[in-house]
């Protein structure tokens, strides 16, 4: 349970005003279609997530070494930095053609966008650290509905409302913890 809860608490805040979050937004001006779009986000999280939990967990079983496991440890605290950069939708990244449904569109958008990703990023860490696939997708496919969900229903509102300077600080805090209690488990 603690790699689902703990997976769940960094993807939803590690999401707060991440381009995919704005792609949400984006979506939901554009096609004002709440539900379809909801559907299209879980679905593209869940095939991007399980791929990076897996990812994370099969370099874990194959390289559990001592420098790998600070490398692990480093990449939570480069997220908390990386957590501290404000994210933006690029124009060709906004671009999304509607050839098909908006579910196909939010789906493909939504993938493609999430690659790279911080999120997906923290998924591959948060695989190898737990070394739960199912665990950490689904509380990674959380994170990402809790963030993503709101802001799909409330559009631009929302991104007046939120401080999210004061959430990306929360988020890298978190990211910065997780990296110093996986040091401390390497030395400790």
């Amino acid at each position: 349970m603690e790699a689902f809860f703990t997976s769940t608490a960094v993807v939803a805040l590690a999401e707060i005003g991440d381009k995919t979050m704005l792609l949400a937004i984006w979506l939901s001006t554009r096609f004002r279609a709440p539900v379809p779009i909801i559907f299209g986000i879980l679905a593209a999280t869940l095939i991007n997530h399980a791929l990076a939990a897996l990812a994370g967990q099969q370099i874990a079983g194959l390289l559990d070494a001592p420098w790998f496991r600070w490398a692990v440890a480093l990449g939570f605290v480069a997220m908390a930095l990386w957590t501290l950069v404000p994210d933006k939708i690029d124009e060709k990244d906004g671009q999304v053609s509607h050839k098909g449904s908006v579910f196909l569109t939010t789906t493909i958008a939504f993938f493609l966008v999430e690659v790279g990703d911080k999120t997906q990023v923290a998924t591959v860490a948060l695989g190898a650290h737990y070394h739960s696939v199912l665990a950490v997708a689904a509380g990674t496919t959380l994170g990402m509905m809790l963030a993503n969900v709101p802001a799909v229903f409330l559009g631009e509102a929302l991104v007046k409302r939120v401080p999210l300077n004061i959430v990306r600080l929360f988020a890298a805090m978190l990211f910065l913890s997780l990296g110093i209690w996986q040091i401390y488990e390497i030395v400790g």
